[in-house]
């Protein structure tokens, strides 16, 4: 079997989507011959088992020539868009069904209630309307990571063909730290964006200072200037500097070294459709806050964190929890959360699934 992936970016800057193509091509690869392409980008990744194709990004310069040219060359039996709102996505799907290529779509949470109402007049209006929704509507099948993504795609009524197959990772790759005794460290690890919530983190800081004396919180990531120097402001308005250490985007063996030193890993977000970094810290040991912006109700039911609501109460409230546990208490939630992704979530699964589905589209 022969499969496109497009993807607008595998630029380490993309953040989830850009570990998702790593961790998907890395098991799929191995199973099929797959082909990704894509669009230069400063600091691209590597992405194992795969053929990599850079073409034009843009649909007015040369972009329809050079896809179609691939997809008479490559003949693939499908192909898979990955990602919203950006035209390319769009054309490149309309192109190939106009030859008569099944399609796949994973909107990757792009479009989950917050994302869709952000910008909703002066953005996502009008792009719904030349081309995203019938985008949705046309694809063969849409590919949803978590059962509250799918119930969310089939209240827009574009699409009710629509697979859950949930994202994996690595995890026999990934090492589980050997000790639970505290750091005092709390990490915040994704991309530096307006979604992923950190003022909340920083507001619940704030209230809890005198409690967290001596810890550090790292906020890893890279995102716009601008909003980074915002929330730094924010930082030394509210006294937390002492508190606070912005480190900007880690990648490799240093990353992982963040993971397994934390005590604990929180992303405050509004909207996730997954978060791979949910599942690795869970998988390097390290209990979880995280909110019900993403479908982790697991981390209650299996022990493992905290599933919060959305907002700086809900933020502060967990932390108190996290601080009254013991060491003993958070050895057992790491090891339960690691247990989780070995059983669910393993980027084979996700491989063979995704198989599935082809095969299951390739017959209609």
């Amino acid at each position: 079997m022969k499969i496109i992936h497009y993807i607008p970016s595998i630029d380490r800057t993309s953040g989830g989507t850009t570990v998702y193509m790593q961790l998907l091509a890395k098991e799929l690869g191995k199973l099929t011959e797959l082909h990704i392409i894509t669009h230069q980008g400063a600091h691209p990744v590597e992405v194992e088992n795969s053929y990599i194709h850079y073409i034009n990004s843009s649909i007015w310069k040369g972009m329809k020539q050079e896809w179609q040219k691939l997809l008479k060359t490559i003949q693939p039996d499908i192909i898979h868009i990955n990602c919203c709102w950006i035209p390319g996505c769009a054309f490149t799907q309309k192109w190939a069904q106009s030859l008569g290529y099944k399609v796949v779509l994973t909107p990757h949470g792009m479009l989950e209630p917050w994302i869709i109402a952000r910008h909703y007049w002066t953005k996502k209006i009008p792009a719904l309307l030349l081309y995203q929704r019938s985008a949705i509507k046309n694809a063969d099948y849409l590919h949803a990571t978590a059962e509250s993504e799918k119930n969310n795609l089939l209240k827009l009524k574009y699409n009710k063909n629509i697979k859950v197959i949930a994202n994996g990772i690595d995890v026999n790759s990934i090492q589980i730290k050997s000790t639970w005794k505290r750091s005092k460290t709390i990490l915040f690890l994704s991309r530096v964006h307006v979604k992923k919530g950190i003022e909340f983190l920083l507001d619940a800081i704030a209230e809890l200072k005198e409690q967290l004396e001596g810890y550090t919180i790292y906020i890893a990531g890279e995102g716009e200037n601008n909003y980074i120097q915002n929330l730094k402001e924010k930082t030394e308005s509210l006294g937390i500097n002492n508190l606070i250490s912005f480190c900007g985007g880690v990648y490799g063996e240093k990353k992982w070294e963040l993971f397994r030193q934390a005590d604990l890993f929180i992303l405050p977000t509004y909207s996730e459709n997954f978060g791979i970094v949910v599942a690795e810290a869970l998988a390097s040991g390290t209990p979880v806050i995280t909110t019900k912006g993403t479908p982790w109700q697991e981390l209650e039911t299996e022990h493992c964190g905290w599933w919060t609501e959305i907002g700086s109460e809900p933020t502060i409230k967990a932390l108190k929890s996290f601080l009254a546990c013991t060491e003993k208490e958070l050895e057992q939630m790491g090891k339960n959360g690691r247990q989780l992704i070995e059983r669910k979530y393993s980027a084979k699964k996700m491989a063979e699934d995704m198989i599935t589905l082809y095969q299951e589209v390739i017959k209609l």
